[in-house]
C-alpha cells in the first residue's frame, strides 16, 4: 500500500511524459515532411509572421517564432522551475545521498560532451554552438525507456529523470550566463526587485496566482527588453511559489465534514439552481480546498499537460522544419560535431563518470540497476531534442546559416542515440529475463 501511494504519482509523471515524447515525434516528423513539401514556403512564412500591439504610442511586435522560443517556452520553463523546487525539497533531490547518484552522471553528461564539442571544432565562427550537446529530452527519454515496459527497473527511470532535472538547471545556467545578450541594468533591477518581492509574501504565506500572473507577465517583459533570455524569469518565478499548504489533513477533514453537514441541512430550491445557503457553503468548500492544496503542487499538475500535450509539440513543430533537400549552406563539420558529441560524448561520460564514482565509492547504485543499465540509459540521454534545439536557436542568432545545420546534426544525434540505447536496454532486459529461468 505504501509503495503505491509514493510510485504512483511518479508513474503518472513517466506516462505523460511518455506519451508527450510520442506527441513530439509526430510533430518533428510532420514539421520536417512540411519543410521539405512543395508548401515548405508556407511553412516558413507562417512561423515568420509578425504578431503583437500596435498602437500610436506603442509598438510590440514579433515573429510568431519567437512568441513561441520566448514565450512559451517560458511556461516550459516555469514547470521546470516547479519541479526543480519540488525535487529539491522534498524528492529525489533533497538529501546529499539521493542527489550524488544523478548529480555525478548529469555532470558527466554536460561536461563530456563539451569537451567532445570543442575537440571536434575547428570553425571559430560555430564554438558557439558548445552548449547544444549538453541537453538531454525527458519526453523522449522517458518514451524510450516506457515502450521497454516491465523490463527496465522503475529506478533506473527515477534515475533518468532526477539526471534530468540536474541537467535542466545546468542547461538554465548556461542560458543565463552565455547565452543572453547586452544586459540593460535598470530593467533587470525592476524585475529582481518584483521578483523580491515575490518570494517575501511567498515566505509570509502569501500567495495570489492573480498577483503571480500580472507580475510574471511585467518580469518576462522586462527580462526580454534587458537582454536577460525570458525564459530565465520563468525559472525564478517558479521558485517563488510556496510548497506548503496552508491547513494540514487532519485540519481540512473536520472542516469537509462540517461543510458536508452545512450543505446536507441547507434550503434546496425546487428550481435547478441552488440556494444562497448552499452557495454560501459551498464558497466555503472551494476556500478550504485551495488552503489544503500546494500552491506548487497544483500549479505543476494543472500546467503539465499543457506543457506535454501542446507546448512542446507546437515548438516542435515551429522549429523541426529543417529544409534537407538542396540545403547549399550546410555546415557539414557542425553536424558531425554535434552528432558525435550527443552520442559518445552523453553515452560514453555520463557511464564512465558513474563508473568511477561507484568504484571510489563516491555513490551508491541501487541494487536493481546493472552497468548495462546505466550505459543504456546514458546513450538515450544523447536524445537532447527540445532542449538542444532551443539553444541551438540562441547560440546562432546572429548567424541563422548554422541554424539548420544545428538542427540535422540534433536530430540525426538523438536519433542514434535512441537506437542504441534502446538495443543496449533491450539487451540487458533479456539477460535478466534469461538468469531469472
Amino acid at each position: 500500500m505504501i509503495k503505491e501511494v509514493f510510485l504512483t504519482p511518479f508513474q503518472k509523471f513517466v506516462k505523460i511524459e511518455s506519451f508527450s515524447g510520442i506527441l513530439l515525434l509526430l510533430a518533428t516528423l510532420i514539421a520536417l515532411v512540411w519543410a521539405n513539401s512543395p508548401y515548405g514556403d508556407i511553412y516558413r512564412e507562417i512561423w515568420q509572421y509578425d504578431i503583437g500591439i500596435v498602437t500610436e504610442t506603442f509598438e510590440f511586435k514579433k515573429p510568431l517564432i519567437l512568441w513561441i522560443n520566448d514565450g512559451l517556452m517560458a511556461v516550459f520553463f516555469f514547470l521546470i522551475g516547479l519541479e526543480i523546487k519540488r525535487e529539491l525539497l522534498i524528492g529525489e533531490l533533497n538529501s546529499p545521498k539521493k542527489i550524488a547518484f544523478p548529480l555525478v552522471g548529469a555532470l558527466g553528461g554536460m561536461l563530456v560532451p563539451v569537451i567532445f564539442f570543442f575537440v571536434l571544432n575547428q570553425n571559430p565562427d560555430t564554438a558557439k554552438g558548445w552548449g547544444i550537446p549538453m541537453a538531454t529530452d525527458i519526453a523522449f527519454s522517458l518514451a524510450i525507456l516506457n515502450a521497454l515496459g516491465n523490463r527496465v527497473p522503475l529506478s533506473l527511470k527515477v534515475f533518468l529523470t532526477a539526471f534530468a532535472i540536474v541537467d535542466d538547471i545546468g542547461a538554465v545556467l548556461v542560458i543565463a550566463l552565455f547565452y543572453s545578450g547586452n544586459i540593460n541594468m535598470t530593467l533587470l533591477v525592476i524585475a529582481i526587485v518584483m521578483l523580491a518581492v515575490l518570494y517575501i509574501l511567498s515566505y509570509r504565506g502569501v500567495y495570489s496566482k492573480f498577483l503571480m500572473f500580472f507580475f510574471g507577465v511585467v518580469i518576462w517583459f522586462l527580462f526580454l527588453k534587458s537582454g536577460i533570455h525570458p525564459t530565465v524569469a520563468g525559472i525564478l518565478l517558479a521558485f517563488s511559489v510556496p510548497i506548503r499548504q496552508k491547513i494540514v489533513t487532519s485540519t481540512f477533514l473536520e472542516q469537509l465534514e462540517n461543510v458536508y453537514n452545512d450543505i446536507k441541512n441547507a434550503s434546496v430550491l425546487k428550481k435547478p439552481i441552488l440556494s444562497r445557503e448552499q452557495i454560501q457553503h459551498m464558497d466555503d468548500l472551494e476556500d478550504w480546498a485551495s488552503k489544503f492544496q500546494s500552491p506548487l503542487q497544483h500549479l505543476e499538475h494543472n500546467l503539465h499537460g499543457w506543457v506535454a500535450y501542446f507546448i512542446i509539440p507546437i515548438f516542435a513543430l515551429a522549429n523541426a522544419g529543417v529544409l534537407i533537400a538542396g540545403s547549399e549552406n550546410l555546415e557539414l563539420a557542425l553536424v558531425i560535431n554535434i552528432v558525435i558529441s550527443l552520442v559518445l560524448g552523453k553515452g560514453l561520460g555520463i557511464s564512465l563518470v558513474v563508473f568511477l564514482a561507484k568504484k571510489i565509492k563516491l555513490i551508491e547504485v541501487p541494487s536493481d540497476i546493472s552497468f548495462k543499465h546505466i550505459l543504456g540509459v546514458s546513450f538515450i540521454a544523447g536524445i537532447g531534442f527540445t532542449m538542444a534545439i532551443f539553444i541551438a536557436s540562441l547560440a546562432f542568432a546572429s548567424t541563422p546559416e548554422y541554424i539548420d545545420s544545428a538542427k540535422i546534426g540534433i536530430l540525426i544525434g538523438s536519433f542514434i542515440s535512441a537506437i542504441i540505447g534502446y538495443i543496449i536496454l533491450r539487451s540487458a532486459s533479456n539477460n535478466a529475463i534469461v538468469s531469472e529461468g
